[in-house]
């Protein structure tokens, strides 16, 4: 099983999604974790040709990611060292709503959560590119936030798609640029990842990111 999640990873840390619902479905769904609201999956939209940022963020501060979904929030502590590029990439995405009514589109039990793709098809991304190349014993540990990238590009590179590891060590190659850690929601983390069945979207629950704010420090 690790074998072969590690060969899913390698091919793209990416994968496809369904359209929204219209069941109407209200409640909630309950995992070993807690619960999770019973929302209809925001239909896909076209993010558009978004500008990398050219200044980059103030390093006497600390940013972080406050992510409101359906499972409840989590906080990311984004990492300037490590990924500058892409922390201050992602700041101003959510600045401007980029991942606000997105869905977690992949969802790998015990391995990985993925979202940051407006057009829910795992292809999708701001129009620009970031490359922040991670240390050669980086290691992508449980509550690791990293970025995906396709398989031919080059290691480092970030578009919008992120992911959280769930696994205790995903085994990955130093390939994503790691953004930051989980420092607070872990059972949120852990609520969304129960709702995975195999390699992709949950079929039992849509897990919609709501809303990410930035705060700072």
């Amino acid at each position: 099983m690790r074998a072969a999640l590690l060969a899913l990873a390698l091919l793209a840390l990416v994968a496809g999604c369904g359209g929204g619902s219209d069941d109407g479905s209200t409640g909630t769904t309950t995992t070993a974790s807690g619960s999770c609201e019973n929302v209809d999956a925001p239909d896909p939209r076209d993010p558009g040709k978004h500008q990398a940022p050219t200044e980059p963020l103030d390093s006497s501060m600390s940013y972080s990611l406050l992510f409101e979904t359906n499972c409840g929030s989590f906080t990311v502590a984004l990492d300037l060292e490590s990924a500058p590029k892409t922390s201050a990439s992602l700041v101003a995405l959510a600045k401007d709503g980029y991942f606000d009514d997105t869905l977690f589109h992949r969802v790998v039990p015990g391995f990985v959560i993925q979202g940051g793709d407006p057009t829910q098809s795992g292809g999708g991304d701001p129009g620009y590119s970031t490359v922040d190349v991670p240390a050669s014993d980086a290691t992508y540990t449980k509550g690791t936030v990293a970025m995906a990238k396709g398989q031919t590009q080059p290691a480092g590179t970030s578009g919008s798609q992120f992911f959280v590891v769930t696994a205790e060590d995903a085994g990955l190659p130093p390939d994503y640029a790691i953004v930051g850690k989980v420092t607070d929601g872990m059972d949120t983390i852990e609520r969304i990842d129960a709702l995975g069945v195999a390699d992709g979207v949950p079929t039992s629950q849509p897990v919609v990111i709501e809303r990410v704010a930035v705060d700072t420090s």
